[in-house]
């Protein structure tokens, strides 16, 4: 039976980590578990796992100081906080820091699972847009120069005639740039090339 994506945990008691296991394999996750935030950091990677479930309370590194390092290093992994009563107003922060929810143990099973699922949808989410990111890049990345001057004033929702006075150039050059970025980059229509170019972050001239 195929599994749901991996999903972290990292808690200094055993006991928690069992238990957590134990309910996310439940579920068809697949877990991986690490009683620091040294021993997960030094396997973690961009792209690996649907989300983290943290102790906001752990010796050496906390959940917030853990979850600061995965944003240091780009490693973009929705952040669940697992804390204690008393640690609300730390949970707090780490919610303003970017984490996506808290849970107080002792944790309600459903509660927990209904944030793993919003946290692996969003991780899905961001997948995607990184997918298409990359795949706009490669497209940006085959055009000519002039062609880039093109879109970005293309981009910026002026008509040929304007262009073609900006670069200095003539509106039928234009429509023949134009023509060549819409088969590089594989748009279907004007507005398709503008989506495309803005998520490869081209900005407006």
């Amino acid at each position: 039976m195929k599994t749901e994506p991996t999903i972290f945990i990292v808690d200094d008691d055993a006991d928690v980590r069992d238990s957590l296991r134990a309910l996310l394999e439940s579920a068809k996750y697949d877990v991986e578990d690490y009683d620091s935030a040294a021993s997960f950091l030094s396997v973690v990677a961009p792209g690996r796992g649907a989300c983290l479930v943290a102790d906001i309370r752990m010796p050496d590194m906390d959940g917030l100081a853990l979850q600061e390092e995965l944003g240091r290093r780009k490693i973009g992994l929705p952040v669940i906080i697992v804390t204690g009563h008393g640690d609300v107003p730390l949970a707090v922060r780490a919610m303003k820091a970017g984490a996506i929810d808290f849970i107080e143990k002792p944790y309600d099973d459903e509660q927990l699972l209904a944030s793993v699922d919003r946290a692996r949808a969003m991780s899905d989410s961001q997948r995607a847009e990184a997918a298409s990111a990359q795949l706009a890049g490669e497209r940006i990345a085959v055009l000519t120069p002039r062609e880039r001057e093109v879109l970005v004033h293309l981009v910026a929702g002026q008509p040929n005639k304007v262009i073609a006075h900006e670069l200095g150039i003539s509106p039928r050059t234009v429509e023949i740039h134009r023509a060549h970025l819409m088969e590089k980059m594989q748009a279907r229509s004007l507005s398709d090339l503008v989506r495309i170019a803005m998520t490869a972050g081209v900005l407006p001239a």
